[in-house]
């Protein structure tokens, strides 16, 4: 069955560009992301890894620990790859090292303004390989003052076009301010995206990225996240074991992970566009912080999603955003450890194969429709590579992508799936009926009329999961336009969504 899923797995369309800045040492759970995140390496192309400071580390990098968790994934290697075609094959542990480096060694603006560090030195080349179509996602676990520095030694030597041309390929996910430059760059590079939660000075408990794990430490959403599975015990049952998750994945102190949610969207399930954070995905949701289309400013801050808990109330709140989908990412991580355990390809999990329509790659569908239509979705040809596994078929319509307000209910109608499917696979083909103009997209304080804010679209997600003891998802998201699809487009652009 191996034969068959390589040769029919459909390659990516492409690898994102990534390095990761990280305050590694500061406590745990860098090292922990960074383990995960290594498990994830067959769909990025890593540029750098870079040892920085931060708030909490502010005069030490240490590189030594990203190259033991490097030399713990060169043991596993050859063990990942017999578990991904060629074209998604993992890259060698000595690519790995040739790309990690100490940046700076003191804290902030005040070290930016310093002598260049090695890390600075390969954020700079690596940016500049970068062509200027193409973008690199610098994800900031720590600090942010490896960036700030290459910011400023570029600005000193270039000119004031090949400056904007230079920032305009970054996309920026940081953690929160770590230090005092995250600030700094938004200020003086206000169009540059940048995801970052923003509030009161330490007060990460109200961060979204605090959903990944944080709920008994920060005590947001009690009854909502599934617990259970972010727990010590769970942690020490099913990731660190064997010669990786033993040797890589430190016990976690505060929350496991918190810098995880900087790179769970770029993941090639066919969830989201990491470049559209206000669609939301495994990395939580983001919108801008200005759409008044006034600027260009293009920061992304934290927004509310509306969901139903473990315990059958609804919750909402910035961090719903990311443990909507612990299920998901938990039992992904899970089923790749088990790669990494050696055994043969029959013997663990791999992800499904989705195919909607016709369409199996992993780009979001568009479908353009008139108010008071039917929308038909067949999905019957979706596979899984493991022929033990029976596939389950999840249809959820997102509405918060749709909405400006806190709650969705005054903005955006609830679109119902019809199960249409002919065989016993439930919901593998449904029809979903698009309201009519007068039941569509309205302001509340406006009830006589239909005011669009940006593009009418609704977003459904096609959710297919096998039935291993470690699940594994892969999506299929579908933007439904109504009203003409130029419409929609010019809308996009004109928010600043180009």
């Amino acid at each position: 069955m191996a034969t068959k899923f390589f040769q029919d797995i459909p390659a990516f369309k492409s690898k994102p560009h990534v390095a990761v800045l990280t305050d590694i040492c500061n406590e745990p759970d860098d090292a922990e992301s960074l383990t995960r995140f290594l498990l994830y390496a067959n769909e990025v192309q890593i540029d750098a890894l870079i040892a920085t400071t931060s708030f909490w580390q502010q005069n030490s990098t240490h590189i030594e620990q990203i190259h033991q968790i490097i030399d713990a994934y060169a043991s596993v290697e050859a063990a990942l790859n017999t578990h991904v075609p060629t074209s998604r094959r993992y890259p060698s542990a000595e690519s790995l090292r040739a790309v990690s480096r100490s940046g700076l060694g003191g804290y902030g603006l005040k070290s930016a303004e310093g002598p260049t560090s090695e890390g600075t030195e390969l954020l700079i080349q690596a940016i500049d390989a970068i062509q200027e179509s193409d973008h690199i996602w610098v994800l900031l676990w720590g600090g942010a003052n490896v960036l700030a520095q290459a910011l400023l030694n570029v600005k000193k030597s270039r000119s004031e076009d090949e400056v904007a041309k230079f920032a305009a390929k970054l996309r920026v996910y940081a953690i929160s301010d770590q230090d005092d430059s995250g600030p700094w760059i938004r200020i003086h590079f206000p169009t540059m995206f940048y995801i970052a939660s923003t509030h009161g000075w330490n007060a990460y408990g109200l961060a979204a990225w605090t959903g990944i794990s944080g709920e008994s430490y920060y005590n947001f959403n009690p009854g909502g996240p599934d617990t259970s599975i972010v727990t010590k015990e769970w942690i020490k049952k099913y990731i660190q074991i064997g010669p990786y998750g033993k040797a890589a994945y430190p016990d976690p102190v505060f929350i496991p992970e918190g810098d995880t949610p900087t790179f769970l969207s770029l993941v090639q399930n066919g969830l989201t566009d990491p470049c559209r954070p206000d669609w939301g995905g495994w990395g939580g949701r983001y919108d801008l912080t200005d759409r008044t289309g006034t600027g260009g400013n293009k920061h992304y801050s934290d927004v509310a999603d509306y969901v139903v808990g473990i315990d059958g109330r609804m919750h909402s709140g910035s961090q719903a955003t990311i443990w909507r989908w612990r299920a998901a990412y938990q039992g992904d991580f899970a089923a790749r450890m088990q790669w990494t355990l050696g055994k043969p390809f029959p013997e663990t999990n791999h992800a499904p194969v989705v195919i909607l329509n016709g369409d199996s790659s992993l780009e979001a569908m568009h479908i353009s429709a008139d108010f008071g239509s039917t929308v038909q979705l067949d999905a019957s040809a979706s596979w899984d590579p493991d022929e033990k596994d029976t596939l389950q078929f999840r249809w959820l319509h997102y509405r918060e992508p749709s909405a400006t307000q806190w709650t969705t209910s005054y903005q955006v109608p609830q679109l119902e799936f019809r199960d249409e499917s002919e065989s016993g696979r439930k919901l593998e083909k449904v029809s979903v009926k698009i309201p009519s103009e007068e039941e569509g997209m309205t302001f509340p304080l406006h009830p006589d009329q239909v005011r669009k804010w940006g593009p009418s679209t609704y977003h459904l997600i096609l959710e297919v999961i096998d039935d291993a003891e470690f699940p594994m998802r892969m999506y299929k998201r579908v933007l439904v336009h109504v009203g003409g699809g130029s419409a929609w487009e010019k809308a996009e652009n004109d928010l600043g969504y180009s």
